[in-house]
């Protein structure tokens, strides 16, 4: 720490306030972080009382311009445009938000309190108080493909399949998960059976997210531009932060700031195995063929109907129209043929011209998450599940006939 950035921590909690706070002096600003509980009422006053009371000359907050719009707008998820969904690749993660929000809306139902009742309360009350508000959370898409890539391979599919188990379940929330919320967030509470034992997840979960709010102070609320800047985060995050801030503010924030926003690329090897497995399928029907008509004609059906039946059976269970069942079940076989498109795809987009949403689903999608049947019974939520179910089940074809045709030909 220069001399200049010389600074003073202070924990305490006051009569006017029920959540903890910590105090960093740096040059002439003073850094007021309040921990909040994101399913306590309790926080939102003080949220309210402390921009009220005229000692703060600026607001950050704890959250990014999505999460900010969700606030303002709980419906927007609901109007984007799937087909631009699909085509982007982003179907896993949007439904990975609804899950998160339907957990969200569970835990409202459950215990009468609105998670995200403190960020509000700070919206709304620095646009009263006419204060500049900086938002200073990484987008949490950022952080959940972070996450995905921090993650070794093996262990992704257990971890998402826990994350979409746990919050479809209509199991009452525990007294325990709502005290883990109240050191975080729905995110960081969802995963943090898992963060506490692995390195690989707390880092994009907990501590980039700690540096990164601290960097986004550093670019907007720089010591000496304000007097007093009060930052609401939650209370799991006081500690990392007030140690970074007590450590040192960088000058140039930027570039650390972009590198945390990075998502890395697919590995070459990932990226090449579709067009790998291609050509391999490919060389295995020349190969049959070249023993034995009859043979090639036994691999390529097998081929097919292992793939259609797969795909068409997925799509079934998400209970996709009929025609979008049969259009995957012909379609399957020749996409995992072409890597530059997916059965998914394709089965979306034949549901989505078969039933198009209409506004009602829209409107009420954020409650039919809430509960199981409810992802079947809204039609956007069942496209969803009709282009996740249909690429799994497209990718254990490809998979199931492959060693069939390695048995087949070399068995």
């Amino acid at each position: 720490m220069t001399d200049s950035q010389e600074s003073v921590i202070a924990e305490h909690q006051d009569g006017n306030t029920s959540g903890p706070r910590r105090i960093v002096q740096v040059g002439d600003t003073r850094y007021t972080l309040l921990g909040t509980a994101h399913v306590s009422a309790e926080s939102a006053a003080d949220v309210r009382a402390m921009i009220r009371s005229g000692d703060y000359d600026a607001v950050a907050i704890e959250l990014c311009d999505s999460r900010r719009q969700s606030l303002a707008n709980p419906d927007a998820m609901g109007e984007q445009d799937l087909f631009q969904i699909f085509r982007q690749g982003k179907a896993g993660l949007v439904a990975a938000s609804l899950a998160l929000g339907a957990f969200q809306q569970r835990l409202a139902e459950q215990s009468g309190i609105e998670p995200g009742a403190e960020m509000r309360a700070a919206l709304e009350e620095s646009r009263r108080s006419r204060l500049p508000l900086v938002l200073i959370d990484r987008d949490v898409g950022v952080t959940l493909k972070r996450i995905y890539h921090n993650v070794p391979w093996w262990q992704r599919f257990g971890l998402f399949s826990g994350l979409l188990g746990s919050v479809l379940s209509r199991q009452e929330v525990s007294a325990a998960d709502i005290e883990r919320l109240k050191e975080g967030d729905v995110l960081e509470s969802t995963f943090s059976e898992f963060a506490a034992e692995s390195k690989n997840l707390y880092v994009p979960l907990i501590a980039e997210r700690d540096r990164y709010m601290v960097l986004r102070l550093a670019e907007e609320c720089p010591p000496d531009r304000y007097r007093n800047v009060l930052v609401v985060v939650g209370a799991g995050h006081m500690k990392g932060m007030a140690e970074q801030l007590e450590a040192e503010i960088p000058a140039s924030p930027v570039a650390e700031r972009e590198q945390l926003e990075v998502t890395p690329p697919p590995s070459k090897l990932w990226k090449a195995l579709p067009w790998l497995i291609t050509a391999l399928v490919l060389t295995g029907f020349a190969i049959g063929f070249s023993r034995n008509t009859d043979l090639g004609w036994q691999l390529v059906i097998e081929w097919f109907l292992i793939n259609g039946v797969l795909s068409g059976a997925a799509t079934l269970a998400a209970l996709a129209h009929p025609v979008t069942v049969v259009a995957t079940f012909f379609a399957a076989p020749l996409t995992s043929l072409n890597p530059t498109i997916g059965a998914g795809f394709v089965a979306a987009g034949v549901e989505l011209y078969m039933r198009k949403p209409k506004v009602r689903d829209f409107s009420t999608l954020r409650h039919d998450v809430t509960e199981l049947k409810g992802w079947w019974r809204n039609r956007v939520s069942r496209t969803l599940l009709v282009f996740i179910l249909a690429t799994l089940g497209s990718a254990a074809g490809t998979w199931i006939a492959g060693f069939r045709i390695v048995g087949a030909l070399f068995g």
